[in-house]
C-alpha cells in the first residue's frame, strides 16, 4: 500500500476515488509515565517512554487506515494526515486518515 502525503503520486494516475479511510485510537496515559513525565519536565529533556508510546500509536492507526483502505478496495492513499486530541485530560485520540484511491502508472 503507498501512502503519500501528497494529493497526487508523480507517475501514477488516480483511476478511481474510493473515498476518506481511517485509523483511530484512543490510548490513556499511564500513571506512573505522568509521574516521570513531571519529573523530567524539571530538568528538561525528551520524555523517552511517551515519545515511543506515540510512535508506537502512530504505527498502529497507519495499519489501521492502511486496512480499512485495502479493504475498500484502495492500493494507495493519498492526502494522509494525522490528528491528535486531548479527551478528557486524561485520554489522547490518534487518527490516521487519507483518501483511499486506486492508482495506476501514467
Amino acid at each position: 500500500m503507498l501512502i503519500s502525503t501528497m494529493n497526487d503520486v508523480p507517475g501514477y494516475r488516480v483511476s478511481r476515488v474510493i473515498g476518506e479511510c481511517f485509523g483511530l485510537t484512543v490510548r490513556s496515559r499511564n500513571a506512573f509515565s505522568q509521574l516521570g513525565a513531571g519529573f523530567k519536565s524539571i530538568v528538561g529533556g525528551e520524555l523517552v517512554g511517551m515519545t515511543k508510546n506515540l510512535q508506537k500509536s502512530r504505527q498502529e492507526v497507519i495499519d489501521r487506515m492502511v486496512q480499512e483502505a485495502t479493504e475498500r478496495g484502495a492500493n494507495a492513499v493519498i492526502a494522509m494526515r494525522f490528528d491528535t486530541s486531548e479527551m478528557g485530560g486524561n485520554w489522547t485520540e490518534i487518527c490516521a486518515y487519507g483518501t483511499a484511491v486506486v492508482i495506476e502508472p501514467a
